[in-house]
């Protein structure tokens, strides 16, 4: 098989990974390193430089909130929380995956001669 086929970047998919993991709560930036492998578009655990980079451009842009979490024992985390935009920029990932899902359906039915 040809290396160009299906060689998307599965990097485009952190954000919204990203903004999928806190919308079930507020986590540190090591959980969500390995939340966000169980989605399948990266291969194994996500590089932490890239996911880290998303978090702080997120946060810039008021899609996640962050925090200095000192509870505990060892050094303070940083916790993230994701706010009302980020869930309208989630909501506006799943209608745009959902139409790229359709697209995908009708080339393989086209492809399988199961077209109507």
């Amino acid at each position: 098989m040809s290396k160009k086929v299906g060689s998307s970047k599965p990097q485009r998919y952190v954000q919204p990974s990203l903004l999928m993991a806190l919308s079930a709560g507020k986590s540190y930036g090591y959980e969500l390193i390995q939340t966000i492998g169980e989605y399948g578009f990266l291969r194994g655990d996500a590089p932490p430089g890239m996911v880290y980079r998303h978090l702080r451009q997120m946060d810039d842009e008021g899609l996640v909130v962050s925090s200095w979490d000192a509870e505990g024992d060892g050094p303070a985390k940083r916790i993230y929380s994701i706010t009302d935009e980020g869930r309208e920029i989630l909501e506006a990932w799943v209608m745009h995956m959902e139409r790229q899902r359709d697209a995908l359906d009708s080339f393989i039915k086209r492809y399988r001669g199961e077209d109507a």
